[in-house]
């Protein structure tokens, strides 16, 4: 898929936002990628799916981790798309564990698939989990990179979109938003 196809598929599902937004990493934008809206329906999960699996398939990953809720939907399709395990990371008590008897082998190769990744912290957070664990991080994927590449996390990366989107510190909003009220559309 193009970006412009990927996008395309934002826009047809009402997934891609305008106004003004609280970022999970604190910063406001003008735009907000709701991907919970554009992978509601299985056509486009499965699109998106297989062409993060299609660039992620010569890792030779076994196991693929999605930190939840964002990365759940879209790491579960690139999974079954490269026919491997699914598990994944969620909160407890502010912080990602991994729970539910999920075990990762020494050595496991292993992705991370998320959603839309701005600074990476949750990324970095699942990477660090699978490290403590004894896996082997073999890359990362994700839908959507807000950052155009600028956030490093020192392991293979792939996006179907990256995209620098304007990014503000919230004590230093230009006129236009300090005016306007913020929404957190996303997860907490």
């Amino acid at each position: 898929m193009t970006q412009d196809q990927v996008l395309q598929v934002f826009r047809d599902s009402g997934a891609l936002l305008e106004g003004h937004f609280v970022l999970r990493s604190g910063l406001h934008s003008r735009q907000f990628f709701q991907c919970a809206l554009a992978l509601q329906q299985m056509p486009a999960v499965e699109k998106l799916g297989g062409a993060l699996a299609a660039k992620l398939k010569p890792l030779g990953a076994v196991t693929v981790v999605a930190p939840a809720m964002g990365g759940l939907v879209i790491g579960q399709e690139v999974a079954r798309q490269l026919a491997v395990r699914f598990i994944f990371v969620e909160k407890e008590e502010g912080k990602l564990v991994l729970r539910r008897g999920f075990k990762i082998a020494p050595g496991e190769k292993i992705l991370i698939v998320e959603d839309v990744v701005t600074k990476g912290g949750r990324v970095q957070e699942t990477i660090d989990i699978v490290r403590a664990n004894g896996g082997t991080v073999a890359g990362v994927a994700m839908v959507v990179d807000r950052s155009n590449g600028a956030v490093n996390l020192g392991v293979p990366t792939v996006s179907l979109i990256a995209l620098q989107v304007e990014t503000f510190d919230p004590n230093n909003l230009p006129p236009d938003l300090a005016k306007t009220p913020a929404v957190k559309p996303g997860s907490k």
